[in-house]
């Protein structure tokens, strides 16, 4: 028994014969009643008695009416349910990003996807990106934009830009060469992400070298946000591990300065969506214009 086939046999009750209903659903009429004799054959019942020109429904059709006019009705209303997400035109886009994304990156891709798509609500969850990983995995969120390295596991990863992180410092002294994890282990360190130490990508990315190494990083002062260790070391109470996009967007080119890393200590953009995942289609237009929104910053970057 089909949606289809309910269909026809409503309406050939509604309009009393097979050529009718046709008429009225903009099909051959041959078709609408070999769907009928279908379903009829599969329930083992007539629905339909010929009287005179006309049909009229069999004790079997009467009862099957109620039941099949609840069953295309329902059908109907989950079809619109979704319509709205389906156009564009309502729902919520769900997506997580990376905890300092907000700072340069997030603001603009949501008045992007706003000016475009104005009743479609965002919900934009700024964590560190372990956690994004794993909200995703989930099914909390549709996709992502995070840090690597992260757990894989039951996800679709898909690396987009790199960007150079560097030691920093408000001390010009203490720039004067590239920065070895074995003078780093003996820095004044600020690190920030303090709640997802174990799991953040960039403290993974130090912990890994420093354990190659056989040396130990520990930072004299930790805190949860990138913007407070900045302002920290631009206080000069030590030194931090940033970007220059972050520098710039602080507001703290004129406090500290950076130097490279040997070897260099690269962040990886990646975008991430549950493995064979069917995303809506405002997260498909949220991804395509995040993707837009970085490939712009790297061309920033590379222009200097």
């Amino acid at each position: 028994m089909t949606l289809q086939q309910l269909t026809y046999f409503l309406a050939a009750a509604e309009h009393g014969s097979f050529s009718a209903a046709a008429q009225g659903l903009f099909m051959a009429q041959p078709s609408l009643s070999e769907q009928i004799r279908k379903l009829e054959a599969e329930l083992g019942v007539s629905l339909f008695v010929r009287v005179g020109r006309g049909l009229e429904l069999t004790e079997a059709g009467r009862l099957l009416r109620p039941h099949a006019e609840r069953t295309v009705a329902a059908a109907k209303e989950a079809a619109e349910s979704v319509q709205e997400v389906r156009d564009l035109e309502g729902g919520t886009v769900a997506f997580g990003t990376f905890g300092s994304a907000h700072h340069y990156l997030l603001a603009g891709l949501v008045q992007d996807f706003r000016t475009r798509h104005p009743s479609v609500r965002v919900r934009a969850i700024g964590q560190n990106s372990a956690e994004v990983a794993d909200e995703v995995r989930e099914g909390r969120l549709e996709a992502g934009l995070v840090m690597l390295p992260v757990d894989d596991r039951g996800l679709d990863v898909r690396p987009a830009m790199r960007e150079e992180q560097l030691y920093v410092s408000a001390d010009p002294a203490r720039l004067t060469e590239p920065m070895t994890i074995q003078r780093l282990a003996d820095a004044p360190l600020i690190l920030y992400d303090a709640r997802y130490a174990a799991d953040d990508p960039m403290r993974r990315q130090l912990r890994e070298r420093a354990q190659e190494a056989g040396v130990k990083l520990e930072p004299q002062i930790e805190v949860e946000y990138v913007t407070a260790a900045l302002e920290l070391a631009a206080r000069g109470l030590g030194d931090t591990v940033s970007t220059l996009t972050m520098i710039r967007a602080r507001g703290l080119a004129r406090k500290l300065a950076g130097v490279a890393f040997d070897p260099p200590l690269n962040d990886t953009f990646a975008f991430i969506t549950r493995r064979n995942a069917h995303l809506s289609p405002a997260a498909r237009e949220f991804m395509a214009l995040a993707e837009k929104r970085v490939r712009a910053l790297e061309r920033q970057l590379r222009a200097g």
